[in-house]
């Protein structure tokens, strides 16, 4: 098991902790804010077995039916992720509104508010463990996972200032609209997910500050070469692919044509970290005069 799956597991216990807490809060308050936070975590729960499932089979090595690895499964898993969350924002509406038409009073308020402060300051420090590592080591689920639970720290935070102003003003009524606003922001987080995930199904290219850095790479490294031309890229999950034509001389020897490839293979696998990388080599008759020019 690798450090990426180490991680996923550990936020399966991390949110069965955090949902065990909230519950509670909400068990002892009767609030319907904290219910709402609470059903958040039960998504947790779902969405982090969904995420260590995503990296345990993207892990697995390429075979003949994927010859290309099994990356993209991580981004089915974080949009998996938003339709959850985007469930739970429609519970947690109508139980809100249901509180709106019949407002009641908050038992025991401050014990309920302190348990539910100690779920979020552990749900603070995993968020910022998932999305610190889920970067270093490329794994979108990771970081999906992280920035869900970011989310449910913010909301969380939300709630417990807006709670502890009901029993000061008297607003009961105030519990059902942080409800309401929970859901709100729970919905756009779940759109802001799918998007992203979406983004990576349909193979986007490698944003413009990375392709820049590739197109100088090449332009340096492929000495002997004439031009490279029709650079594409994308991501699958932790792998980056890069393709792209070299134009070479026409009586360029094969073994020589194939040492600035491995040049540049290599140059470019220090930078870009677990690129996949093909290079389709053609003869000077074939240059385009754009694109790359080496220089």
């Amino acid at each position: 098991m690798d450090k990426i799956q180490k991680l996923a597991l550990g936020s399966i216990f991390i949110g069965a902790v955090v949902f065990g807490l909230k519950y509670a809060a909400y068990y002892i308050t009767g609030s319907i804010a904290l219910y709402s936070d609470a059903l958040e975590s039960v998504i947790n729960v779902v969405t982090a077995v969904a995420a260590f499932l995503a990296v345990r089979v993207s892990a697995a090595p390429a075979d003949a039916n994927h010859p290309y690895g099994h990356h993209k499964v991580e981004y089915f898993s974080a949009v998996l992720e938003g339709v959850l969350i985007i469930v739970a924002a429609l519970a947690i509406l109508r139980e809100s509104y249901y509180g709106f038409l019949s407002p009641k009073m908050i038992d025991a308020p401050m014990e309920g508010l302190a348990i539910n402060a100690i779920a979020g300051v552990i749900n603070a420090f995993w968020s910022w463990v998932l999305i610190n590592r889920g970067r270093r080591m490329r794994s979108p689920a990771l970081v999906a996972d992280g920035r869900h639970l970011f989310t449910d720290v913010m909301t969380s935070a939300g709630v417990l200032i807006g709670l502890l102003l009901v029993p000061f003003t008297g607003w009961h009524w105030l519990d059902s609209a942080l409800a309401a606003l929970v859901a709100v922001n729970i919905l756009w987080s779940g759109w802001g997910l799918m998007k992203e995930s979406i983004g990576g199904l349909m193979d986007e290219a490698l944003p413009e500050t990375t392709l820049s850095r590739v197109r100088e790479i090449i332009a340096v490294n492929a000495q002997g070469a004439i031009e490279a031309h029709d650079l594409r890229t994308r991501h699958a999950g932790r792998m980056t692919f890069i393709d792209f034509h070299l134009v070479v001389p026409g009586q360029m020897s094969v073994t020589d044509a194939h040492d600035i490839c491995d040049r540049l293979e290599r140059a470019l696998k220090e930078d870009v970290k677990d690129a996949l990388i093909t290079i389709h080599v053609e003869p000077d008759n074939k240059a385009k005069h754009a694109g790359i020019v080496v220089l």
